[in-house]
């Protein structure tokens, strides 16, 4: 449900990034950096985090060390949720969340009271930010999110 917002048959408009709008690019910055702390933490904890468009997990996977051997590690990745794939036609590896992860939504309260941000200001502006996110995917537009 959260996520059909984000399928967008239509550009995105001025007016649904009202938030966006009336924060500075520093601040946009501030509620990403708590945000990216905080699936930090969850990951750390062995659970993944869906944020709307897709989730953050840690997935098992294989390290090439030497000379053809590897090696079993785990990495964080984002993981672009099925129907969002399929409604912008993006290409990805099938990457599976494995089964005994629980899947939680980020803390958007406890994101706040680790900004000097109300709730919804920070609710809002990781939702818009999205929405651009989505925007872009709709547009074929080159995106670059980094996260630490």
């Amino acid at each position: 449900a959260e996520m059909q917002k984000y399928l967008l048959y239509n550009a995105v408009e001025p007016e649904e990034l009202s938030t966006l709008k009336e924060l500075s690019t520093l601040e946009i910055c501030k509620v990403w950096s708590a945000m990216s702390r905080h699936i930090y933490r969850q990951l750390l904890q062995k659970k993944a985090v869906e944020i709307g468009i897709g989730c953050f997990a840690v997935v098992p996977t294989h390290a090439n060390v030497a000379e053809g051997k590897v090696l079993p590690v785990e990495r964080p990745m984002f993981i672009l949720s099925k129907p969002l794939k399929m409604f912008y036609n993006l290409e990805s590896d099938e990457t599976k969340i494995p089964d005994e992860t629980p899947v939680v939504q980020p803390d958007f309260e406890e994101i706040a009271a680790n900004t000097h941000f109300r709730l919804e200001i920070v609710e809002q502006c990781v939702q818009e930010t999205l929405l651009c996110f989505a925007g872009a995917l709709r547009d074929n537009k080159e995106v670059e999110f980094s996260f630490r």
